[in-house]
């Protein structure tokens, strides 16, 4: 794609990203398997949710300056002020936990990848993922559960 607009935040439920190249306009999102999806659009639907995204962001910059502060209580401020921040060695080792992690999920059989992550990063159900799959629940669940000691097991063997 030529032209993406500026990286702007978005909210969490917003899958889509808007794109123009040669003039025309694009719709790029993930399903919920993870593959990517790019589509053409006419311009009147990508003004549509162009605007819807702009809305969007005033909502949540509305949000971070009065609403979000309306909560605070003299409890979470005193959380905030007695947690200390995390040093360069911690936030250094967590990304390096972080990158490891994924890398033991790439490990994984296809079938096995796709259940945990609809599990675990998409918060579906066993049943939710059984639906998809066209297949009975407990498959689903030792798959997971195979995938969750694959894990265990990638960690125990570097360590």
């Amino acid at each position: 794609m030529d032209e993406r607009h500026p990286k702007r935040r978005k909210d969490k439920n917003n899958p889509y990203t808007l794109s123009i190249a040669g003039g025309r306009f694009y719709l790029s999102f993930r399903d919920g398997m993870g593959v990517l999806h790019e589509m053409e659009v006419d311009g009147e639907l990508y003004r549509l949710l162009n605007a819807f995204e702009l809305e969007d962001l005033s909502y949540l910059n509305e949000w971070d300056r009065h609403i979000e502060q309306s909560e605070l209580s003299e409890g979470t401020l005193e959380q905030r002020m007695n947690r200390t921040p995390c040093t360069v060695e911690e936030t250094v080792y967590r990304a390096i936990q972080y990158d490891q992690l994924h890398q033991a999920i790439d490990h994984l059989p296809k079938v096995q990848r796709r259940r945990l992550i609809l599990y675990y990063f998409y918060d579906f159900t066993y049943e939710k993922i059984a639906e998809i799959e066209g297949c009975s629940i407990m498959p689903v669940k030792r798959s997971i559960d195979r995938a969750l000691e694959k894990i265990k097991s990638f960690f125990e063997n570097r360590g």
